[in-house]
């Protein structure tokens, strides 16, 4: 009974607390929402006056750069309104002026008018003065016709031809004077370079040879040169391109080749085995491969030394190594290495004379023949190969021309390659400097005699003096002294132009009258 009763009264016990709870929560949430509106009310009223800060701050920056803007706007304006002012205040100057040149032209106009007129007037004036003094010419002509019983046309010619022999004699007098006095002049001046040249740069005469000759100490020593059945002579031949002449010769073997460079491998090798004693094939064949290298290196030393001697330096290494080359090279049987020092110290001298640059005279006048020591297969004349392979070191232009027109294969672009030139012709044509074959020697004599014999007026021709200067015999009646003189220029233009020779021809021309009477 006791739960009967308490279960209820727990219920009517528990729904009052759910009221007495829910009564509760209903007021506490009144609450909160009443507070949660004044909060929000309070957030948007802040917002509503940062908005309106925010507002009226943004209206202050677009007020602030407008008034910016306008006033640039306005400086602008003014600048360009001052602009305008200027420009109008030049367009009337100078529409004052040409209003002022437009006066000026008119009256300009004016004058040339008045000037056209006076000219009209004195044009005619002249044209009837002309007919007047045609007349009388004309008159004066038919009564000089009559005098002289010539044509008008026949005294012209006659005058004509007067005058052409009056002005031809007085220009070959002229011509004869001047030329006599620049000889004077430049061959005084050219005798005092070259003479000081030549004395300051003596050289010993060159002798072409083909062999070498080999001092050995005894006869038995012949029969180890050539080896058992010739082996040893023939492996030496062979390494070397060398002919090896064992003869009757006392205590001496030759050595015959006409390469220098290879003669001279030869002489050092045999040399070397001479003095070592082992001589065999294989021995021969190290012996020559080591001078080969050693005579490569020397070749280098050479070349440095030689620049040394000339006071040159910066040059290229294998520039220097084609100079070195040049001792074992022959022109016209002198060594091309002792011609191009002696063309070197030349060219110096008579640059230095002349005011011009003597090392660039020196570097030319070195190289001028480097184009006679390349690869044979090289085509072209040695000038112009010699020329090419300085520039393609980087050689000076001057440089390089002078090398080039040395023979005259271009033309000559400044006083230093003439210098070589003369340097080359002065060291090639000193006495016993060159030799060449007899046959060409005779072809050049009879050349030189032929041409001189080939103008009109020759009686005789002799070439003298080893070809170095023909003596012309004119005959007096067609050749008079004037014409003599032009007929030595043309015939040495003539051998220049047709004949290629050392140093240079000297041509005489010989005139004279021979009257002969007998006494009986």
């Amino acid at each position: 009974m006791e739960l009967y009763i308490l279960i209820p009264l727990i219920v009517v016990f528990s729904i009052a607390l759910f009221f007495i709870g829910w009564t509760l929560n209903s007021q506490v949430g009144k609450q909160s929402i009443a507070s949660a509106e004044k909060q929000a009310k309070k957030i948007i009223e802040e917002a509503e006056r940062e908005a309106a800060n925010i507002k009226r701050e943004k209206l202050l920056e677009v007020k602030d750069e407008w008034f910016k803007k306008k006033q640039a706007f306005e400086q602008e304006a003014t600048a360009k309104k001052n602009n305008l002012q200027n420009y109008e205040r030049q367009l009337k100057i100078r529409e004052e002026a040409i209003d002022k040149k437009t006066e000026l032209i008119d009256k300009k106009e004016k004058q040339l008018q008045e000037l056209e007129n006076k000219l009209n007037s004195k044009i005619a004036e002249y044209e009837q003065k002309t007919q007047q003094l045609n007349n009388i010419i004309a008159e004066q002509t038919y009564k000089l016709e009559k005098i002289a019983g010539m044509s008008q046309e026949e005294a012209k010619k006659i005058l004509f031809e007067n005058l052409i022999n009056e002005v031809k004699t007085e220009a070959q007098q002229m011509i004869k004077q001047i030329r006599d006095e620049a000889k004077a002049e430049a061959k005084k001046e050219a005798q005092k370079i070259i003479v000081q040249a030549i004395q300051r740069s003596a050289a010993d005469h060159s002798v072409e040879t083909t062999v070498s000759v080999i001092q050995i100490q005894s006869e038995e020593m012949k029969g180890r040169i050539i080896g058992k059945e010739g082996r040893n002579i023939r492996a030496f031949e062979a390494a070397t391109g060398v002919d090896v002449i064992v003869d009757d010769t006392p205590e001496a073997v030759i050595l015959s080749a006409f390469d220098p460079f290879r003669r001279e491998v030869a002489k050092v090798a045999l040399e070397r085995l001479i003095a070592d004693g082992r001589i065999h094939p294989a021995r021969i064949e190290e012996v020559v491969e080591k001078v080969k290298i050693d005579l490569e290196d020397q070749i280098i030393e050479d070349g440095e030394n030689t620049l040394i001697e000339i006071g040159i330096h910066g040059m290229h290494p294998e520039l220097i190594k084609l100079i070195g080359r040049m001792k074992y090279r022959q022109s016209y049987g002198q060594n091309l290495l002792q011609h191009s020092k002696e063309v070197a110290v030349l060219a110096g001298i008579m640059a230095a004379e002349l005011g011009l640059d003597p090392l660039l005279a020196k570097r030319g006048a070195i190289l001028h023949d480097i184009g006679k020591v390349l690869d044979k297969n090289s085509e072209g004349p040695h000038a112009l190969i010699g020329a090419e392979v300085a520039k393609k070191y980087n050689e000076h232009p001057i440089v390089v021309n002078a090398i080039a027109s040395h023979h005259e294969d271009v033309e000559m672009e400044h006083p230093i390659a003439a210098i070589v030139q003369a340097a080359d012709a002065i060291s090639g044509a000193r006495p016993g400097a060159r030799r060449e074959p007899l046959e060409s020697y005779v072809k050049r004599l009879e050349k030189l005699e032929t041409i001189a014999k080939s103008f009109e007026g020759v009686a005789k021709t002799y070439a003298i003096q080893a070809g170095r200067e023909v003596r012309v015999v004119v005959e007096h009646e067609k050749i008079d002294d004037v014409t003599a003189e032009k007929l030595a220029q043309e015939i040495a233009a003539r051998i220049q132009e047709e004949i290629e020779f050392p140093g240079q021809i000297k041509v005489v021309v010989i005139r004279e009258v021979r009257k002969i009477a007998f006494a009986k």
